[in-house]
């Protein structure tokens, strides 16, 4: 059974003048372990593509299904329940909250977890070290590169220890040297085992992925398998 499974997945934005079809029949299966890169002009989809993927947006019609879990059969509790125990997000803007350090960033999505806050730190504390920032611990999100900053944000996203990733444009802000750096830890990460499916407009980031889909008009254009030769260097 595919870790990913997604039929027939249709999105319609209805507006007081107009509708808009982001999406128009998407099918698609993931295996567990791969590192999905889905791309595609502005207004292909990939963006309503992620967040329905990522229990945010409900679908007009179609299914989608993460290890078995048909997501939209879920209450909004479970569904919350579902994102928090399976997902981890990583966004182009970092989303970190300005007067909380480094440290804290990462901590939050463990708010809502029954341990001790000894052992919420010392988690964090562990999954920064693994990102490259053990000494950035005690800095402010001001007082970090914007490279930081994402590391900071993949970081947070790995501290529930999901066994799913979804990025959205997660180097988009960055430049070239930063953006390797960038790819280079995912796809150390995807190495280790995690799943990821991420969001780009940049075709040099193909290079790391096992497999690029391309959306065009709400419609899977392409679908291939790729060679992935930094990913090679990367290890």
């Amino acid at each position: 059974m595919a870790f990913i499974e997604i039929i027939g997945l249709k999105k319609r934005y209805e507006g007081e003048a107009d509708c808009v079809e982001a999406l128009k029949g998407v099918d698609l299966s993931v295996a567990e372990g791969t590192f999905l890169g889905v791309m595609g002009p502005s207004g292909s989809g990939k963006s309503t593509f992620l967040a329905i993927l990522g229990g945010l947006c409900h679908p007009t019609s179609g299914q989608v299904r993460v290890d078995g879990i048909d997501l939209y059969g879920l209450g909004q509790e479970k569904l919350a329940d579902f994102r928090r125990e399976y997902l981890g997000f990583v966004f182009q803007s970092f989303n970190l909250v300005p007067y909380l350090t480094a440290l804290e960033n990462v901590m939050l999505p463990l708010a809502v977890k029954k341990m001790p806050a000894a052992t919420k730190r010392e988690r964090a504390r562990e999954v920064l070290a693994r990102v490259g920032l053990a000494a950035r611990a005690t800095h402010l999100p001001s007082q970090l590169s914007g490279g930081e900053q994402e590391r900071v944000a993949i970081a947070r996203a790995l501290v529930n220890a999901p066994p799913l990733i979804l990025a959205d444009e997660p180097t988009g802000s960055l430049d070239t040297a930063t953006s390797t750096e960038i790819m280079g830890l995912l796809a150390e990460l995807n190495k280790e085992g995690q799943t990821i499916v991420m969001v780009t407009h940049n075709p040099e980031n193909q290079a790391w992925f096992h497999r690029t889909v391309s959306l065009r008009d709400g419609l899977v254009a392409s679908d291939i398998a790729t060679a992935a030769p930094l990913r090679a260097a990367a290890g």
